[in-house]
């Protein structure tokens, strides 16, 4: 990444900027935006941080109606079967972090499975469906995805019966789902927003690891999704904030709990990401300055977070990590 993934909060600007880059792409390569891979992280994090067109008005966001979706693949990334024979449930999977974690893991050789919200997220979830079909290698199963409400005990078991009857098992288990809201004081936040939020951020993986645990055998993992804001705090998203401290927390003491049966639990804590949670959430401004406060002056894309989880999933890269969470985050420095 360069000096281009500034933020611009000048549409003149941006739009100079949209131009120059696109009048040097050869005329046999000019592709819609999104097909230019080698320079969609550019182009991404110029046109994302300064439009005013990104604000969804309701969770969970969706990323079929963003303006600028985000970048979940990239040519530069080479597979090696890192994940071959093994199943992979992922929570939230049907878009941003989990979408790109699902993608990654079907190219490396997992059988992937991915929740979604029931009713909601439909669209997105058949997209991803069909990424995962594409590309997955030949001796993986064909990928499943699991409309559902994580933040009850009886739906995070029926996701597991349904993984399970399908693949037999489970080898890695990502708990990747959330949802936050923004307030400015403590007294906004009510004791349904308060159960809601905590229903699916930590609830959920309390819920879905113990049914899971039945199914999975040394060597297997598991990935909590935390968050850098568990470490320097978000005075704007407290009962988030407060969700993702907590799953660190559950990361490792639920890694010393299962050491001795050689199951591995670590953690991924992302910085600033650019995925449909993000215009779901924030008001313009902040949707146009978003990732500007990191040393990298920019939004990260989901897959620069993505190669995280393909990390400690495999048993041959990270067999003496557990209770660890890595930090992809721009370059902010947090003290674990």
């Amino acid at each position: 990444m360069n000096g281009l993934c500034r933020v611009f909060t000048s549409s003149r600007v941006l739009s100079s900027y949209v131009t120059l880059l696109s009048s040097q792409i050869p005329n046999k390569t000019k592709k819609p935006l999104v097909e230019n891979r080698r320079l969609l992280p550019q182009l991404l994090c110029v046109r994302a941080m300064a439009t005013e067109k990104q604000r969804q008005h309701a969770q969970p966001g969706k990323e079929h109606v963003m303006e600028t979706t985000p970048q979940f693949s990239s040519s530069d990334y080479q597979p090696s079967n890192k994940l071959r024979g093994k199943v992979a449930l992922i929570t939230g999977g049907d878009s941003g972090i989990g979408r790109a974690v699902g993608y990654c893991y079907a190219l490396e050789g997992a059988t992937v499975a991915f929740t979604y919200v029931k009713g909601q997220e439909e669209k997105d979830a058949q997209e991803t469906l069909q990424m995962l079909k594409k590309a997955k290698t030949s001796d993986a199963k064909e990928p499943i995805a699991i409309p559902t409400d994580l933040g009850f005990d009886e739906n995070c078991k029926r996701v597991v019966d349904e993984v399970v009857n399908a693949f037999g098992r489970i080898d890695v288990l990502i708990n990747n789902a959330a949802e936050q809201y923004e307030s400015s004081t403590i007294e906004e936040i009510d004791e349904p927003r308060l159960e809601r939020v905590f229903r699916t951020n930590i609830f959920s993986y309390f819920f879905l690891t113990r049914h899971a645990l039945k199914h999975m055998k040394e060597g297997s993992s598991i990935i909590n999704t935390t968050s850098v804001n568990a470490y320097k705090g978000n005075a704007s998203l407290l009962d988030y904030t407060a969700t993702k401290g907590a799953i660190v927390a559950f990361t490792r003491g639920l890694a010393l709990q299962l050491a001795e049966k050689g199951i591995r639990v670590n953690g991924v804590a992302p910085g600033p990401i650019w995925t449909p949670l993000i215009p779901a959430s924030f008001n313009e401004e902040k949707i146009k300055n978003f990732g500007s406060e990191v040393p990298m002056k920019r939004a990260g894309q989901p897959i620069e977070v993505a190669p995280s989880y393909v990390f400690l999933a495999c048993n041959h890269c990270s067999s003496y990590f557990t209770g660890q969470v890595l930090h992809p985050n721009g370059g902010a420095v947090v003290n674990a």
